[in-house]
């Protein structure tokens, strides 16, 4: 039939594998932390973790490439998930315990609300990732969390959330900055 030309998930003609076909698509449109999670976005580090899903799937689950990629999703999500919890922790502490999750939630659907906030919202983000530890060391700048600084700023809590999260996650000496710290002390 018509379906023939669309490569199937499922190969055999099982009248049930489209209802697994389903779930493995998504599966796939979690990119973000869990499965069945709608507030991803399209941004560039979602579509990073949506070509590893894909080419997992294209492999043999027993062969070695499967479970490195498998693992690299799965700790990707990990860090995306306690990049998350970080900042709901910080969003509850500074008063907005029943606002996080809606604040941190983002999808497609989701705009900026001012575009003059946008170039201040890049730069308490890169303050955040430059100045805190809010973000692990390998993170790359994220799109989503643009979105919730804006919002941040719409409720006049953006510079508080960076005081907060300078206190709560400070960056650690011995960061990138560790061969200039000791050995200026010693000349």
């Amino acid at each position: 039939g018509a379906d023939a030309a669309r490569p199937s998930l499922c190969s055999n003609n099982n009248p049930y594998a489209s209802f697994g076909a389903t779930l493995a698509r998504d599966e796939e449109q979690n990119l973000w932390s869990t499965p069945h999670d709608v507030t991803h976005t399209e941004a560039d580090d979602d579509r990073v973790l949506y070509n590893m899903i894909v080419v997992r799937n294209q492999l043999d689950k027993d062969s070695e490439e499967w479970q490195k990629l498998n693992y690299d999703i799965y700790t990707l999500r990990q860090t995306r998930k306690e990049v998350r919890s970080r900042w709901k922790h910080i969003l509850e502490d500074l008063g907005f315990q029943k606002e996080a999750d809606s604040l941190l939630s983002v999808t497609k659907l989701s705009i900026i609300s001012d575009s003059q906030n946008m170039s201040k919202a890049r730069d308490i983000l890169l303050k955040l990732l430059e100045e805190t530890n809010i973000f692990p060391t390998s993170w790359e700048l994220s799109e989503r969390y643009l979105f919730v600084v804006d919002r941040l700023i719409a409720l006049d809590a953006a510079d508080e959330f960076f005081k907060m999260a300078s206190a709560a996650y400070p960056k650690r000496p011995g960061g990138d900055r560790a061969d200039e710290g000791p050995r200026a002390l010693q000349s």
